[in-house]
């Protein structure tokens, strides 16, 4: 018996068709273009955060450990290594950056000694418990800056001495943080209720945010006014018409956290609220059904749920608390004295006296002091509380 062409001996039927496909119409040009498609895609991103961030970042290093004087007709630029940072922290700007350091008082020693031994236990706790290499490294780095910090706010805060722009950004950045903190919760938490208006209060609490820093600051300045501003029979109910609040050190920076404050707690709120409403409904209804009260549930149902974009919030907003410069420099020109001078505006008024060296040295001082406190602040906080939910 004859097989025919198209069928075979062991199977009747049609024989398989060979589909595969040997073409290359555009050649190796295009299947290379087709095999790298994704990384061409991210290329152009990649190139601007090149130009526009990490050449930047690299120049501003350069000029940290230079000296540049301009001349008619350009400038001259001379490698003086760690000087520019040697005078922030040891030289002749140290009473600018660290503060006035005299005799330290017996409160200053108490606080210095406190926190050291509260370090060196957290540490010895770790090495006994869960050492590793890399985290020994991470948390000495901490407790190193920690320490300092500490010591630095016993010599002037707690002895009497001003502290100076290093303390004037912390201060701002864990009390400011903490008032928008407190009160961005507690709306987002009334909001997420229900009660009437709500809507209404939504919008109402969002709008500070959408006014520019500077808008803010000159209309935290005409409000503080005693004098003339709007609250001025407040002021003159309270006592306080003749009270020049931009000549006290603690009361300007005070006017200056309202500020910050009013401007930031809606950043805040809007994205707590959301974490509220994300709540699932079914473990409230099921704990109130158990008996369980508004302070057991929200203790231990809502705010389990609410803390990881609680965290995640708290963190993006010190970060950018570490770079304010506009409200201090609308409403009391870092005065008086440096009172209120951050280190944003230190190193503004450094740049714009013409000194770039130091100005990019205070800059990459900031730059260290965040991302010390912000990695602390994720991996103890942050990827501690991850490791317990796994």
């Amino acid at each position: 018996m004859t097989t025919p062409e198209n069928m075979t001996p062991d199977r009747p039927g049609p024989a398989p068709v060979d589909l595969t496909w040997t073409a290359n119409p555009g050649g190796p040009v295009s299947q290379w273009i087709d095999n790298h498609a994704r990384q061409l895609f991210i290329m152009p991103a990649v190139l601007m955060i090149l130009v526009f961030s990490i050449f930047p970042l690299v120049a501003s290093l350069i000029i940290a450990f230079s000296r540049i004087r301009l001349r008619g007709g350009g400038y001259q630029v001379r490698f003086v290594g760690w000087k520019n940072f040697e005078k922030q922290i040891f030289g002749s700007e140290q009473f600018h950056f660290l503060g006035t350091f005299t005799q330290m008082s017996v409160v200053g020693w108490m606080v210095g000694l406190s926190v050291t031994g509260l370090i060196l236990w957290w540490m010895y706790k770790y090495v006994t418990t869960q050492f590793t290499v890399v985290g020994f490294i991470g948390r000495l780095i901490t407790a190193s800056v920690t320490i300092a910090i500490a010591f630095m706010f016993a010599a002037t805060f707690f002895s009497g001495n001003p502290f100076g722009t290093l303390g004037v950004t912390l201060f701002y950045v864990f009390v400011g943080c903490g008032v928008q903190f407190l009160i961005g919760l507690g709306l987002a938490f009334l909001c997420s209720q229900q009660i009437r208006g709500r809507n209404f209060f939504r919008v109402a609490f969002f709008i500070p945010m959408m006014i520019t820093p500077i808008g803010v600051g000159y209309v935290f300045r005409m409000l503080a006014d005693t004098t003339k501003g709007p609250f001025t029979p407040l002021w003159q109910g309270l006592g306080l018409k003749d009270f020049a609040w931009a000549t006290d050190p603690w009361a300007a920076r005070v006017f200056i956290v309202i500020g910050d404050s009013w401007q930031w707690i809606p950043f805040v709120f809007i994205i707590l609220l959301a974490a509220f409403e994300n709540v699932p409904r079914d473990y409230v209804e099921a704990a109130e059904m158990d008996g369980a009260g508004s302070w057991q549930i929200f203790r231990e149902i809502t705010w389990p749920q609410v803390l990881p974009v609680a965290v995640t919030v708290m963190l993006i907003r010190v970060i950018e608390a570490f770079k304010i410069v506009d409200l201090p420099n609308i409403m009391t020109s870092g005065g008086p004295g440096i009172a209120t001078e951050s280190m944003s505006l230190h190193s503004f008024f450094a740049w714009r006296a013409l000194d770039l060296g130091q100005s990019a040295a205070i800059a990459y001082l900031l730059l260290f002091v965040t991302v010390v406190i912000c990695v602390s602040f994720f991996n103890l906080i942050v990827l501690n509380r991850m490791r317990q939910n796994d």
